[in-house]
């Protein structure tokens, strides 16, 4: 059962108050969202420092990406949320931060997609369960043009149902689950990877 709208309101604000506590939204970057129902989500407002929102500051939105609430301007890249709402009804929240260590990873990162292999934390993500497993995260490149990048990305969503998330290069990183305590489990697995995977290539 979906919570109301208070409640996934508030499980926003508090996400942003953590991310932000962590350096992984800084100042108005980020976005994240909450589904709200089959044909709603509930996303941040645009341009909102995410370690100070308030009830006022996230706005209903359908699943084409169109604010449903006057006045109130959602994101420009909804689209990447809804996408992935429309795409799995098992996802209830989605979270996208800007943090240091997934901007510069990606940037390094040759090639179309990163690797995470033999980490233990990797258990962190839902449906994996041991450390023998190879966690592909794509790379996809920058672009304004939501569309155009939500087009880049649909291919890669339905060829590979479970991923469990994915980097925007020079960008930030777009994670996902159930539910907001799920996603939020995810940002962590994947900050502590992206630490680990640039302290190794430090040292090679």
């Amino acid at each position: 059962m979906i919570p109301d709208r208070d409640t996934l309101a508030r499980q926003i604000i508090d996400a942003g108050r953590f991310l932000y506590s962590r350096g992984w939204s800084p100042a108005t970057s980020s976005n994240y969202s909450a589904r709200l129902s089959a044909s709603e989500a509930l996303l941040t407002v645009s341009g909102k420092h995410k370690g100070q929102l308030g009830l006022e500051d996230v706005l209903a939105t359908d699943m084409q990406g169109n604010s449903l609430e006057p006045g109130k301007r959602p994101s420009a890249e909804t689209l990447l949320h809804t996408q992935l709402y429309n795409c799995d009804a098992r996802i209830n929240a989605v979270l996208h931060t800007h943090s240091v260590n997934a901007t510069v990873l990606s940037r390094i990162t040759q090639g179309p997609h990163l690797v995470f292999e033999d980490y233990e934390l990797q258990k962190a993500f839902s449906g994996i369960s041991t450390h023998e497993s190879r966690v592909l995260v794509p790379v996809f490149e920058n672009d304004q043009d939501i569309a155009r990048l939500a087009s880049k990305v649909q291919p890669w969503l339905d060829a590979n149902p479970d991923c469990v998330g994915y980097l925007i290069r020079g960008h930030g990183l777009y994670t996902w689950g159930a539910s907001m305590q799920d996603a939020l489990r995810q940002v962590e697995a994947f900050e502590f990877l992206f630490e680990c995977e640039l302290k190794l290539r430090a040292v090679r």
